[in-house]
């Protein structure tokens, strides 16, 4: 009589072209699945780009109205102090080409109160021109409003090319309407600046207002979209009730092209930008490499169904290897089950042979989705030389653990900061390394705060500069390099003007905005790796140039002040200019010629007290005016 153990025998090669059949059917499963999450990877890779490039954007444009907002406020706010007399206007006339500081800035304004041009940046005879039928003169002169209306796209009439437009009442003394101030931008300094970013063949960006008025698109030479009322379209349905910013899925009205965008609302002004590509040129990289993909697995699967048959005769060998495995694994998996951190064990090709269920809370794919998967996968580029190195070490045998923190790519959080603990496996049989287990853990909140604290230790709060621990440490190693390099280093040390006055004047919030403006210039100056600008304390600031000599030093400090005074800040206890100025001081040394580094900021700061004596609103060069402190002995 035939018992069961035998007639299992005799079913083993039955069974095992059905596992064949089975691993065939499994491998084209998984590759259809992994096609798909490629694609989809394609999408949010594309959705990701394309929301950073709408953040840059609407930044850049709020920035840009930010400066047409801040020229407007200064300049109304001097017309109604001085009135728009002949001799106000005269003066106004010469003024005004000297706020036309930036390309952003097309031209600037001035009307009456009957829309007759008083003043103008643009070179043209304008004593018969009127613009009391602009739409922006008949808000302003019905609305008592005094904020910076942004207005639909016109036709210039001085220079026929089409502008945004930027614009403030003015009034007179008793409150009634005066006339308009306007500053205008070129659409095209928008769509010059767009031009710069690839959205593929056929993706565009557009600058909308929050009515849905079309300010600015790509791919627009002739104007045809600029001006076009664009609040019937999908996107626009409850608009109220949209968040800020979204991934928007649509095909476009003005091509018909199917687009993948996202929109970014601005939160100062009543604005939003729309990044969008072409669902098909972000899909067609991967169609193409889908299609050598699948040729690949189907010969593969084909393969697997020729050999399979002859896989079934080693099978009765390796049972008995196999069920001490199993024990093995029931062992490693109970353990690994139980635990918090992800369990995983890597073959010799780097695939996931077994995932602990804590893969969902670690990296938000279950189990089943990252088995025969790479190991090697959603680890950040630039630590994947780090990890691979470590693995592969381990696999040769040079050592029998390893750990390392590494950034990983999580399904639902963007990207987390993992921490692994790698040990080698070895076969029961040869005693050979056949595998890596590895124990990870999710360090995201530990490195957030050690970022945060180590943030918070080297950042002003207020400006976002350098603080003066930040500033004493890299003062001390640059003073070290160009000690050892042979090479100059330079100081600046900056004084706001009566800063005091300021805060009494216009109050403490009007004082940080003034510092902040500041910084924001000192940032913009520190552009070498190697420059540093810090808050030095209170309204005092420092920059640090490295590798700089007495004429450069002279030239950045020079280009600071000057740059705020481009601004046109209001200090009215600052005479004679009643603008927001600054003293600096300046100092040049050769750190080989000198002792310590603290002769270097008792230079500089000396030129900046001679600064103030003498006037304040000027720079002082130490070594030109002041003599440079004794040498240490």
């Amino acid at each position: 009589m035939v018992t069961s153990r035998e007639l299992g025998k005799t079913r083993l090669p039955l069974w095992a072209a059905g596992f064949v059949a089975l691993i065939c059917m499994t491998i084209l499963g998984l590759s259809a699945w992994r096609e798909w999450e490629t694609r989809n990877t394609e999408l949010r890779n594309a959705e990701i780009d394309v929301a950073n490039l709408a953040h840059s954007l609407i930044q850049h444009a709020d920035d840009t109205f930010e400066l047409t907002d801040t020229i407007l406020v200064g300049l109304v706010h001097r017309l109604e102090l001085d009135g728009l007399g002949p001799d106000t206007i005269s003066k106004l006339q010469t003024y005004l080409p000297t706020r036309k500081s930036s390309d952003r800035i097309r031209g600037i304004f001035v009307y009456d109160e009957t829309g007759r041009w008083l003043a103008t940046t643009e070179q043209i005879d304008f004593s018969g021109l009127n613009n009391s039928d602009r739409e922006y003169f008949r808000q302003h002169r019905d609305s008592p409003a005094k904020g910076t209306l942004i207005g639909r796209p016109v036709k210039s009439r001085s220079g026929g090319q089409w502008i945004i437009t930027a614009s403030r009442r003015i009034n007179h003394p008793d409150g009634s309407f005066a006339g308009v101030a306007l500053l205008t931008i070129d659409v095209a300094y928008f769509a010059k600046f767009y031009e710069r970013f690839d959205f593929g063949p056929n993706g565009s960006v557009s600058l909308l207002n929050n009515a849905g008025i079309m300010l600015v698109r790509t791919r627009d030479e002739s104007g045809a979209f600029v001006g076009r009322d664009m609040s019937n379209a999908p996107l626009f349905k409850n608009w109220e009730s949209r968040p800020a910013a979204a991934v928007y899925y649509f095909k476009s009205p003005l091509d018909g092209v199917q687009r993948l965008s996202y929109y970014q609302r601005s939160s100062r002004y009543p604005l939003f930008v729309l990044a969008s590509k072409s669902k098909d040129d972000v899909l067609a990289p991967w169609r193409h490499a889908a299609a050598t993909r699948a040729i690949v697995v189907f010969g593969l699967v084909l393969l697997i169904a020729v050999i399979g048959f002859y896989l079934v005769r080693q099978l009765s060998q390796r049972q008995r290897m196999a069920q001490v495995l199993v024990a093995k694994e029931a062992n490693f998996r109970l353990l690994a089950e139980q635990s918090s951190d992800m369990v995983t064990r890597i073959g010799l090709d780097n695939r996931l042979l077994y995932v602990s269920p804590s893969c969902v809370r670690i990296t938000g794919w279950s189990a089943e989705e990252l088995l025969d998967t790479s190991a090697l996968a959603g680890i950040h580029p630039d630590d994947m030389e780090r990890v691979e190195q470590a693995i592969a070490a381990l696999k040769r045998g040079e050592a029998e653990e390893a750990r390392f923190v590494y950034r990983q790519r999580h399904r639902d959080k963007g990207e987390i900061w993992a921490e692994a603990a790698l040990h080698v496996t070895l076969a029961s049989d040869s005693g050979e390394i056949d595998g890596v287990v590895a124990v990870i853990r999710d360090m995201t909140e530990q490195k957030d705060l050690q970022d945060k604290l180590a943030s918070l230790a080297t950042t002003d709060g207020l400006t976002g500069l350098a603080n003066r621990r930040a500033f004493d440490e890299r003062l001390a190693d640059e003073w070290a390099r160009a000690r050892r390099d042979g090479t100059q280093l330079s100081l600046l040390l900056i004084d706001v003007d009566h800063f005091k006055k300021f805060n009494d004047h216009y109050g403490h919030l009007a004082g940080d905005g003034c510092l902040r403006a500041l910084g924001r210039i000192l940032s913009a100056t520190a552009r070498r790796p190697a420059d540093l600008a810090a808050r030095y304390g209170g309204e005092e600031f420092a920059v640090l140039l490295p590798n700089t000599g007495p004429d450069g030093c002279a030239e950045v400090g020079e280009g600071i002040r000057q740059a705020l005074h481009d601004l046109a800040m209001l200090h009215a206890q600052n005479p004679p200019s009643r603008l927001v100025t600054v003293s600096v001081g300046a100092a040049t040394g050769l750190p080989s010629q000198v002792t310590d580094s603290s002769t270097l900021v008792a230079a500089a700061d000396r030129a900046l007290y001679t600064a103030k004596d003498s006037g304040r609103d000027r720079l002082v060069m130490s070594g030109q005016v002041v003599p440079w402190p004794a040498k240490s002995a």
